[in-house]
């Protein structure tokens, strides 16, 4: 999953969502100089990687584009995923989702210090062009899209998937549907899980 997604499914821990949000960047037991919750986090952050890595639904969703994309394909799912959940997020949460993107970046800045440098680094250009918020529309994701053809020196032209998602859009819509509330139901027994090894 993208980044709305991780922060949203710890979002009720603080500390918890910062270790998520940032775990891409901890390899290995690197994780274990962290506070327990920040340690949480990224536990939770790679339990859901691999969770949706194997998924069915999703294989399903990078099968589509797999010809054209090869292993890039699930990049691609990620981002389009986080942008059915920022377009049905009154589905999800109470909290508009532009006053939840602005707490989270409140929490970023509150806990500066903790942040690997990267994280550190990247949440000047993404609070200046909010890019979680550009989830929302099709404009965004094409940016996004875009930007990440950039990142990874157009080896794949990244940016044309914005064909595939309006041409699939339905069934990529359902597929995220129907396995973000099964991925929900998982982070929430991890959660007691993983609550539970640390008492």
């Amino acid at each position: 999953m993208n980044f709305l997604a991780h922060i949203y499914l710890t979002d009720k821990l603080p500390l918890e969502t910062i270790g998520n949000f940032m775990a891409d960047g901890i390899k290995g037991k690197k994780y274990l100089k962290y506070g327990d919750e920040i340690q949480k986090g990224i536990l939770i952050h790679r339990w859901i990687d691999s969770y949706t890595d194997s998924h069915p639904i999703v294989k399903q969703s990078t099968k589509r584009l797999h010809a054209k994309y090869g292993h890039y394909s699930g990049v691609i799912v990620d981002i389009l995923y986080d942008h059915f959940l920022a377009k049905n997020w009154s589905h999800y949460h109470d909290t508009k989702l532009e006053v939840y993107i602005a707490q989270f970046y409140d929490l970023l800045k509150e806990h500066y210090d903790l942040l690997t440098p990267r994280i550190q680094k990247m949440m000047v250009p993404m609070m200046e062009q909010n890019w979680l918020l550009s989830y929302e529309s099709l404009e965004g994701i094409e940016t996004v899209l875009y930007n990440m053809n950039i990142r990874t020196k157009r080896l794949v032209a990244m940016d044309e998937a914005i064909f595939e998602l309006k041409e699939y859009y339905t069934a990529f819509e359902e597929e995220f549907t129907a396995f973000f509330e099964q991925l929900e139901a998982f982070v929430k027994e991890k959660l007691v899980e993983i609550n539970e090894s640390y008492r």
